[in-house]
């Protein structure tokens, strides 16, 4: 019995980290996967179940544990249970500061509004 393998650019793509298989390739080509902590440059590298990726999505660092090697693109549960999901919590950022009341403010709500350097009045 062969252990199970599978190219890793197709293998990011049947998890549904990617939209197509060339975008996954593309950056696996780029040297921004890294398979056991090791970086990797070719999508043709072969992983198997038991092995760590590390790649960045979107905004945030995913670390994923490969599971099983799966044998198509199927909907997203199916993907889900290729692999474990490691990633760590991503930071919150703050949002723009807003207006709290409807609309645009008026010249006395600007005038109640606390300014930066303002000091309190005594």
């Amino acid at each position: 019995m062969s252990e199970e393998t599978i190219r890793l650019d197709k293998w990011l793509w049947q998890a549904r980290f990617f939209k197509s298989r060339s975008l996954a390739a593309g950056v696996v080509s780029a040297g921004k996967v890294r398979v056991d902590g090791t970086p990797v440059s070719k999508p043709a590298r072969v992983v198997k179940p038991g092995c760590v990726l590390t790649f960045p999505q979107a905004e945030q660092v995913r670390v994923v544990r490969i599971l099983a090697c799966g044998t198509r693109r199927g909907p997203a549960p199916e993907a889900q249970a290729l692999y474990e999901d490691m990633s760590p919590e991503p930071i919150a950022r703050p949002g723009a500061p807003r207006y709290d009341k409807g609309g645009r403010p008026t010249g006395k709500d600007r005038r109640d509004m606390p300014s930066k350097g303002a000091l309190p009045l005594e």
